[in-house]
């Protein structure tokens, strides 16, 4: 097989040792997290995001040699497969020049130059194509069949130019410098209603090379949707000028019928045939982009603040059916469940009632419709409580009032996941109970819902849906094993997304914990069913056990590292507790005494930090939200107001924030800063608590422009 490594090494720029010892892992079943988190040496700490473009790259080149493999074959069959040709295959790790080298030889239905070549005109082709003097004299010759026998030789000019390397590669960078994406609206479509969404797009013109993600898949999904048609185009005068560049060589007959054959040419065969190709890889960029900004967005969702284990009461606001209200356990688990309506004297009694009886510690609201109202019906009870009802000796403070995200609480409540968590409940239930888990852990409530019906992307739907998966996939694994989960508590579901596991061993797991109790340590994870020596050294370092009397089994340290801490904790006299609970002894730790052939100054510094702050979240504090109490509509907003907001969704081109009217305003990029930015990022989070001032307000539309610019 060939060796990758070089060319991936100078592709991405990482050494190449680098690259071999990454393929080597992988090769070895070993997980990115895995290989990030605890084979540093062996990588020279590359990340995650370095270990996965290894990864792609690597995959890519597998399918290319595939593609290799194929097309010697097919020129072998044809008898055409000279030796310099091989080299050429066999040399050539681009598949875009790939493809132009095998072009003349590839299968294709039968073309206007074969049936000229049937009838016979290959020989007049080739002598014109030449342009010396024989090609004009076989031009002279030519009796009443001039213009057939003339044109069948132009047909196969025009197929020999388009099958040229030269021909094809100066087009292309006329294409890639040159190349302007216009649309035109589709003749009786602009007055449709639905084409209204589209209108900014119905007539534009601009270099393709510079046209943003966003407008490009919008572009795109208006022409599949019917209502504009696009055309990717450059200079045609100066495309033929190349193309004159290349073929022409005198000013003869032969000449001129060349000329017609090359205009025909780019017309006909090479200009439609390069800009599929641009209009393939330009949307290829675009969706790469917006899988970069959903999976950066469902990063920062995933790793949201947890509330942690509190008593919690949930409701899913409604008008008309009501809101469905649902009380959780510390545990997440669903003690009770009702609905109240807005408003009413049997609503507050209900949550003053409810909220004593549990001794709810937070207030989960959906943000969907009717939250601020539902929100001010929570506060009012709360408010308004003849007894000291709401507040008890175990919780003397009055619960705190969150919001939070609906997006795919829906999608949740009728998947099959609900169903097997609560066969007896129907979907407002489980909708609220979800809206509740989310506060208490986003992550292992997320973990089981689609990464796409979250809602936190841009033109989720449009792009290639194969690669967005592998994106989000890769995506969660890596929040879930940053975080890591408690082997002993964990849903099946979250931990399907523990490196080496999946819904097989994620079952096993918990069904014995089911079936024999609570693990009392790690290495008893060796007892599950199908848990082999290697998915344990996988998986091992990401599982938890919180009561274990190893201390270490509740840290990020890997068990094969152990027996160095161990010796730390021998060399200082003290035990492995000590170590990790007091700060002295682990100042006096020299990690360089440590280090082996095997582990090196990154791993023992990667233990040392662990031993500072075992099993500790690295997500941030939960913050309580407040709307402005004098908001509730867009109606309620004046130009110039400045009010508190939170970061709903991010773009390329700026952010969506919730000011509690019911509809997100924007965050466009420039006004996002008083200095030039390049991404959104740079100033904002998902669910980050901002201060906007309204800046615009459409009330047509229902579009409200915001600013951070203070």
């Amino acid at each position: 097989m060939t060796d990758f490594s070089t060319i991936i090494s100078s592709r991405i720029g990482v050494a190449a040792t680098q690259v071999a010892a990454t393929i080597a892992l992988l090769g070895d079943h070993a997980t990115i997290p895995f290989i990030a988190r605890y084979r540093k040496e062996r990588t020279g700490s590359l990340d995650e995001v370095q270990i996965s473009q290894i990864a792609d790259e690597y995959h890519r080149f597998l399918e290319l040699d595939e593609r290799k493999a194929t097309i010697l074959k097919t020129i072998e069959e044809q008898g055409k497969l000279t030796p310099e040709l091989r080299q050429r295959i066999e040399q050539s790790w681009d598949a875009t020049e790939l493809e132009d080298i095998y072009l003349p030889y590839k299968p294709h239905r039968k073309t206007r130059a074969d049936v000229a070549r049937e009838q016979g005109y290959e020989p007049l082709a080739q002598a014109i194509f030449a342009q010396r003097r024989e090609g004009d004299e076989a031009i002279r010759r030519l009796d009443k069949e001039r213009d057939e026998a003339l044109q069948g030789a132009r047909d196969i000019i025009a197929e020999w130019i388009n099958q040229d390397e030269r021909a094809r590669q100066s087009i292309r960078r006329e294409f890639g410098y040159s190349a302007i994406i216009t649309t035109k609206v589709v003749k009786g479509k602009e007055s449709e209603p639905e084409a209204q969404k589209y209108k900014d797009y119905f007539a534009i013109s601009e270099p393709l090379r510079r046209i943003s993600s966003h407008r490009l898949l919008a572009i795109r999904r208006a022409e599949n949707e019917g209502f504009i048609r696009v055309d990717i185009s450059p200079d045609r005068e100066k495309s033929l000028d190349k193309l004159a560049h290349i073929f022409l060589r005198s000013n003869s007959d032969a000449s001129y019928q060349v000329e017609l054959a090359m205009e025909d040419s780019y017309k006909r065969l090479l200009k439609p045939a390069i800009e599929t190709e641009f209009a393939a890889s330009s949307k290829e960029k675009a969706d790469a982009e917006a899988i970069r900004v959903f999976a950066d967005n469902l990063r920062q969702l995933l790793l949201e603040s947890p509330l942690g284990q509190k008593r919690v009461l949930a409701l899913d606001p409604g008008f008309r059916t009501g809101c469905k209200v649902v009380v959780l356990s510390a545990q997440g688990d669903l003690l009770h469940h009702t609905v109240v309506f807005l408003n009413t004297k049997q609503a507050t009694e209900t949550l003053q009632h409810l909220i004593h009886q549990h001794q709810i510690e937070a207030i989960a609201i959906g943000n969907g419709t009717a939250s601020r109202e539902t929100e001010q019906m929570v506060r009012f009870a709360l408010e308004n409580n003849s007894t000291p009802s709401c507040t008890t000796l175990h919780n003397p403070t009055p619960p705190q009032i969150f919001v939070v995200s609906e997006s795919g609480a829906s999608i949740y409540s009728a998947s099959k996941i609900a169903r097997e968590e609560f066969p007896n409940e129907d979907v407002t239930v489980r909708g609220a109970v979800s809206i509740g888990r989310r506060l208490m852990d986003p992550l292992a409530e997320l973990v089981k819902i689609d990464p796409k019906s979250i809602g936190v992307g841009q033109y989720q739907h449009d792009v290639n849906q194969t690669r967005l998966g592998e994106s989000l996939q890769q995506t969660v694994e890596s929040v879930v094993n940053c975080v890591g989960v408690d082997v002993n508590t964990a849903s099946k579901h979250i931990l399907t997304y523990i490196s080496g596991l999946g819904p097989t061993l994620a079952q096993n797991i918990v069904n014995y914990r089911q079936e024999n109790g609570a693990f009392p340590n790690r290495k008893a994870l060796l007892k599950v069913p199908k848990m082999g020596a290697k998915t344990y050294e996988q998986a091992a370092g990401f599982l938890r056990v919180t009561n274990s009397d190893n201390p270490l089994d509740n840290s990020a340290v890997h068990p094969e590292s152990y027996a160095i801490v161990e010796r730390m904790a021998k060399d200082l006299h003290c035990t492995v507790a000590d170590l990790m609970q007091q700060p002295e002894l682990r100042k006096q730790i020299d990690l360089s005494r440590y280090v082996t052939n095997a582990v090196g100054m990154p791993t023992l510094t990667d233990i040392l930090r662990e031993l500072e702050k075992p099993s500790r979240d690295p997500r941030t504090q939960l913050e309580e939200f407040h709307f402005d109490e004098s908001v509730h509509t867009i109606d309620d907003l004046q130009v110039g107001m400045v009010l508190p907001g939170i970061i709903t969704n991010i773009a390329n081109f700026g952010a969506f924030c919730d000011i509690g009217v019911h509809k997100d305003g924007l965050i466009h990029i420039s006004e996002m800063a008083n200095r030039r930015i390049s991404s959104p990022n740079e100033v904002v989070s998902l669910h980050q608590h901002v201060r906007v001032r309204v800046i615009d307000i459409d009330h047509a539309r229902g579009r409200i422009q915001l600013s951070l610019k203070q």
